[in-house]
């Protein structure tokens, strides 16, 4: 666990995504889970470390599997986007492993059983404050990234969990994404307002403007890829033939290869259909 600003804690020995931890005197604020349940008693045995408080909360950044899988395992109070309720009610009850290969990082793992969704309890549309006695959080809808996408803000810090908005090292997941709202929210990212905030986004851990700023070429470079195809009157089978081009903004071991070419085989085939669908063509979130 590295403490990365007073009383700010994130975590990223867990497969997964970034967690984080805001130790406030009443309680901890929670930023994502680990999907694994094992990873999940881990995690909470390294919170008793830090004291404070017996309250907890968890804020889930969106609604991806990766990080919603090890909600209910976390017992505590969920809160999220009301966009990322509507996401678990159109859900089945209980998670199953068997499925397409997404390229999602859960995908790598074995005997993660049957698993019941823990939907949030606590919804917003455009923000939400959470005061502290120390200080406080906001929560922000910023979409693009994925289904009920937010940040979780602490101003009086300078610091911002901002979920998947600027990944590096590895392709972003394009399946649930709104390409024109995510490089909105990549331009107030990147504008003079965020110049001195601290980043952490949910898989790397803390990022720069730097990567903020290639993130934006790579969504624009995807979006160009997309809109050609759609105009020559291709299927979204075709956008397969993108992915080779677009894995070369990325740099990673040979061993993610064959992941992330499925995360981007998938993510350009749902986020065409999404954008460019034909009748009787599905998209899934």
């Amino acid at each position: 666990m590295q403490e990365i600003s007073e009383h700010v804690f994130i975590e990223r020995s867990y497969p997964g995504v970034t967690l984080g931890a805001i130790n406030w005197s009443h309680g901890l604020i929670l930023i994502d889970a680990p999907f694994r349940a094992e990873d999940c008693r881990a995690w909470r045995t390294s919170l008793l470390n830090l004291g404070g408080g017996v309250d907890r909360l968890l804020i889930n950044l969106d609604a991806h599997v990766d990080r919603t899988l090890g909600a209910r395992a976390m017992e505590c109070t969920i809160a999220g986007h009301e966009r990322m309720a509507e996401v678990f009610r159109n859900r089945p009850v209980t998670f199953k492993t068997q499925g397409p290969e997404t390229g999602a990082e859960w995908e790598m793992y074995n005997g993660l059983g049957s698993i019941r969704w823990a939907p949030p309890e606590i919804t917003f549309n455009t923000s939400m404050q959470i005061h502290g006695s120390d200080s406080s959080l906001v929560l922000e809808s910023h979409p693009g990234p994925a289904s009920g996408a937010i940040w979780a803000v602490l101003p009086g810090l300078n610091l911002a969990f901002i979920g998947d908005a600027a990944v590096f090292g590895q392709p972003p997941f394009l399946a649930a994404a709104d390409l024109p709202a995510w490089l909105t929210t990549l331009e107030l990212l990147g504008s003079p307002t965020y110049q001195n905030y601290l980043l952490v986004n949910g898989r790397n851990g803390l990022v720069t403007q730097k990567h903020v700023h290639y993130m934006r070429d790579f969504l624009k470079e995807t979006q160009a890829m997309l809109k050609e195809l759609s105009d020559s009157r291709a299927t979204a089978s075709d956008t397969a033939a993108l992915v080779p081009v677009l894995l070369k903004f990325f740099e990673f071991t040979a061993d993610r290869s064959e992941q992330y070419t499925n995360r981007l085989k998938w993510g350009l085939a749902q986020c065409f259909t999404r954008n460019f669908r034909s009748a009787g063509e599905a998209i899934e979130e």
